[in-house]
């Protein structure tokens, strides 16, 4: 019976961010769950290649190009999804990511830098999850969950838009779940330790030396705890967060590998 409570059979899941990474890999495990996808991302050529994944699972897939910082773009995602796809049970706040004022001193960042790097990764949050929450209020049900970062939990060195934004999401997952648990929605936040997508992030990150499982994470293995928390085995779980990082915050909230020096 609890593999019946995991089951997404005609769940209607909207994931931003699907063109490629953690969002593709959550979409193809979402539909080998049963759920019916919306792939949400600016490149269109890339939702393309994940619908056809998608499709090989027998589920269906509508794409939507959207702009997640634009809050119009975000509206009509949502009115798209209700309209092709009759309802939306499950949002997967996933788009986001760095920029290129990593590494800048505080006074060498922008205001239109730090704008941007605020809206992509808390902004969008915002604006999809208030375009999908009257549809979910009008079913009684609904499952959000936020994508946010160990950089919500911990500081970095010239790092403040990026650290800023997680952090925002992680209050903003508080906050929604605690508004709308009497309306039935429940609302987590995962939070992904080391997911490397190119050779100089590995690089960045040692490789992954500094993991206590000794690797970083592989994004398909995001994807069924993600289908966790959007099924019926996860109803009683609201406003959590949930670590999925090899252990890196399992010695508390400092980066991976920095060993306080002690007096003997």
């Amino acid at each position: 019976m609890i593999l019946d409570a995991l089951k997404l059979d005609g769940k209607i899941a909207i994931i931003t961010g699907a063109g490629r990474g953690l969002g593709r890999a959550m979409a193809v495990t979402f539909a080998g769950a049963g759920a019916e996808i919306v792939a949400a991302a600016r490149t269109k050529s890339q939702l393309e290649e994940t619908a056809a994944l998608v499709r090989e699972t027998g589920r269906r897939c509508l794409i939507v190009p959207t702009d997640v910082t634009d809050s119009a773009a975000v509206n009509a995602m949502a009115q798209a999804a209700v309209r092709e796809m009759g309802r939306i049970d499950i949002l997967i706040n996933n788009a986001g990511g760095g920029d290129d004022s990593a590494g800048k001193t505080i006074e060498e960042i922008t205001d239109e830098q730090w704008r941007r790097g605020i809206d992509t990764n808390l902004t969008s949050q915002f604006y999809a999850a208030r375009a999908v929450i009257p549809q979910m209020v009008k079913q009684s049900r609904g499952k959000i969950i936020n994508v946010a970062s160990g950089y919500g939990l911990r500081g970095g060195k010239h790092n403040y838009m990026y650290a800023c934004s997680k952090g925002g999401v992680i209050q903003l997952t508080r906050s929604l779940a605690l508004t709308y648990a009497s309306n039935n929605i429940q609302t987590n936040c995962i939070v992904p330790g080391v997911f490397p997508h190119n050779e100089e992030m590995i690089r960045f990150f040692k490789g992954g030396k500094f993991i206590p499982v000794g690797r970083p994470g592989d994004d398909a293995e995001l994807g069924p705890l993600a289908v966790f928390l959007a099924s019926d085995a996860a109803n009683h779980i609201n406003g959590e967060l949930v670590a999925i990082d090899g252990g890196g915050l399992a010695g508390g909230i400092l980066p991976t590998g920095a060993i306080p020096r002690l007096p003997n």
